[in-house]
């Protein structure tokens, strides 16, 4: 059953019901995570099961008719389905991302037409990144007028990254206009001369299918761009969400690797032999250093869910349009903490669950290196040193962080 095909969504009406409703979605999708990870298959079901869920409506204002829920409400839906799932976690990243665009500083128009499409079940997706580029003036994507005003504009060029562009009813797309200037278009993902490519070959997060999308000469409605520039021309937080659903994600890995890793020790796993010798252990879960080692990893797993709700909370405070660039700097540091802080301990607790388990625990058929795979990868795209030299900076010297969509 396609997207459309099913009933409209139901507005989720506090944080208490959309954290339920993520509870009970993460544990419908399961039972399939280890198929998908071996398989790098496109999450067809799993994602056309969020999008009639209610749950993209949920950071919508209500004044828009959406649920009008906080960042905090939305990391912690994120972090519990990533926990099971992180590959399904990040396919609406983008989504969340351009409502917020759009919110802050989208017209009536385009409100209208695309948050009634989110409440509707469907989805928007991201084509952001191109190879070989890493600043906007780089970007190869053109957007130029298609003839006689008021008509369509036409949009060329290849993407890469796409995450969720697949299954995604409309791909925000940047590009260059021509005045130069960074735009940002919304375009249906079933468009004339829209392809979409599942070159996405990867050791981690197989399931985001995150390839490339090719646009040739497509029509682009005008009501339809906004100017991106702008939104980083004065003080904003759409960095810092961003940045916060991708920190949920990674705590959610760290989460669900130490989970996995207890029921290994727990139902599995027998204590070293030295351990058994001596006897200090007669069970894994027994042995000195196995307790020594998972409780040492919890702690830090506490750590970074604390940064991350400290993070959350401190955006829920300021709000979509911060006051000012002091209140805007507070928001990205918080979240460069929780990101910074999260990724490691996601990629450290990912790699000790095997000094936890043991050989017997690489077996391919548990896939528990998924939980490194995944975290490493989700990691490399947005490296932690860079978040603690902003933290580091403004700390030390007050320079606030840069003013860009990564923080």
């Amino acid at each position: 059953m396609t997207v459309t095909e099913q009933a409209r969504p139901t507005v989720i009406a506090s944080g208490e019901e959309a954290i339920t409703v993520a509870r009970r979605f993460a544990a419908s999708i399961a039972d399939g995570v280890i198929e998908r990870d071996r398989a790098g298959a496109l999450p067809v079901a799993e994602l056309a099961a969020f999008d009639a869920s209610g749950l993209l409506g949920l950071t919508v204002a209500r004044e828009d008719w959406g649920s009008g829920l906080p960042p905090s409400v939305l990391a912690e839906v994120v972090r519990t389905i990533a926990a099971v799932d992180p590959a399904v976690a990040q396919g609406p990243q983008g989504h969340y991302l351009f409502t917020d665009v759009v919110a802050a500083f989208g017209t009536d128009a385009q409100r209208r037409r695309l948050f009634g499409d989110a409440l509707a079940g469907r989805r928007i997706a991201n084509a952001l990144a191109e190879r070989g580029g890493a600043h906007a003036q780089d970007l190869k994507t053109r957007l130029s007028a298609g003839g006689v005003a008021p008509g369509p504009m036409r949009l060329n060029g290849r993407k890469y990254y796409a995450t969720g562009a697949l299954t995604a009813h409309w791909i925000a797309v940047t590009a260059l206009d021509e005045a130069g200037r960074l735009a940002l278009a919304f375009v249906e993902r079933e468009a004339d001369g829209v392809s979409l490519d599942e070159d996405w070959d990867v050791m981690g997060q197989r399931a985001t299918v995150s390839g490339s999308v090719s646009f040739e000469n497509v029509a682009v409605d005008p009501e339809l761009v906004l100017d991106y520039a702008a939104c980083f021309e004065v003080p904003q937080q759409i960095g810092a969400r961003a940045q916060l659903y991708h920190a949920s994600i990674q705590v959610g890995i760290a989460g669900g690797a130490l989970r996995d890793a207890r029921q290994f020790v727990v139902s599995k796993a027998r204590p070293f032999f030295e351990a058994a010798r001596a006897g200090w252990a007669e069970r894994a879960l027994d042995d000195p250093h196995t307790i020594h080692r998972f409780g040492r990893l919890a702690t830090q797993l506490a750590a970074a869910e604390a940064l991350l709700r400290d993070a959350a909370h401190t955006l829920d405070e300021i709000g979509l349009v911060p006051a000012g660039e002091e209140a805007a700097a507070r928001g990205s540091i918080a979240v460069a903490r929780a990101k910074a802080f999260g990724s490691e301990t996601a990629v450290q607790v990912a790699s000790d669950l095997f000094s936890l388990t043991g050989a017997s625990a690489a077996d391919v058929r548990h896939d528990l290196d998924r939980h490194w795979r995944n975290a490493r990868t989700h990691a490399s795209h947005d490296p932690a040193d860079w978040k603690y030299h902003h933290v580091g900076s403004y700390l030390l010297s007050g320079t606030p962080p840069p003013n860009h969509g990564q923080l």
